[in-house]
């Protein structure tokens, strides 16, 4: 018969192996999908700059797209893509069987990737003039006027951080807009800086929005609320304070939200 310190240091063994089993797999990196290596590989190109590579682990580029069902056959259209941090990924995954196009505003971006060879990204019009719609601010927010992104038949529609650039009718003509350029069965993917629900707008939290409001806005163009992620929840983002705070920049609670355009009955 065994003696009970005996069992005990075999007790203690087993633990210690399960222990060290446990740290191993935890630190085995996880295996990506055929859509992870991808975005991986665009992640890795040399186009991009150090400055981009930063924003990396905040932005979790891999977790966002594969959450929006990005397949690398998409006709995708990407709003407001600003200097080009997501069309320097997008493009190179979209490269050999999909299209990528960017569109409200998007020339600057274009323009970037126009001599880098594997960068096709086509401007779509929506024929808006920046200088004139931002000069309708009020509140910092800008009116879009009624527009068409001039094609029917994308499969994916993305734009990361802006609604909040623009006034309740701005949004509203913005989704509708999305909503008309995309086939049935499509999806649009939506990522913001979260405001307390209910929470009054004011000067410190302007760049964040209602994550229930915006909701409802996306679901009244005709949408069907797909699913939320947690992806880039922020436990110590207080929702207090205007999102470039040096106690907040990068580190914001944002909302991640999918919806998709109703099959045709």
């Amino acid at each position: 018969m065994r003696s009970r310190n005996m069992i005990v240091v075999a007790l203690v063994a087993g633990c210690a192996g399960a222990l060290l089993a446990s740290t191993a797999n935890a630190q085995r990196a996880p295996k990506l999908s055929a859509l992870g290596e991808k975005i991986q590989a665009a992640m890795a190109d040399e186009q991009r700059t150090d400055a981009e590579r930063a924003r990396d682990k905040n932005r979790k580029p891999i977790e966002t797209l594969e959450f929006f069902q990005l397949r690398p056959d998409m006709k995708v259209l990407e709003l407001l893509p600003g200097g080009g941090w997501y069309t320097k990924i997008l493009a190179p995954v979209l490269r050999e069987k999909g299209d990528l196009a960017v569109s409200l505003f998007g020339g600057r971006a274009v323009e970037a990737l126009k001599d880098v060879p594997g960068y096709d990204v086509r401007l779509v019009g929506d024929g808006l003039d920046a200088a004139a719609v931002f000069a309708t601010r009020t509140n910092r927010r800008a009116t879009l006027p009624v527009f068409s992104f001039e094609e029917g038949d994308f499969d994916l529609v993305l734009t990361f951080r802006n609604l909040h650039n623009f006034t309740p009718e701005g949004r509203a003509n913005m989704n509708a807009a999305a909503f008309a350029a995309m086939k049935a069965g499509g999806l649009y993917g939506i990522v913001d800086h979260t405001r307390r629900h209910g929470q009054p707008d004011y000067a410190e939290v302007w760049r964040r929005m209602d994550p229930v409001e915006m909701i409802h806005e996306i679901e009244a163009a005709g949408f069907e609320f797909v699913d939320w992620s947690d992806l880039h929840y922020r436990p110590d983002d207080e929702l207090r304070y205007e999102v470039g705070r040096a106690t907040v920049t990068g580190n914001t609670d944002r909302f991640t939200l999918l919806f998709r355009k109703p099959a045709k009955r």
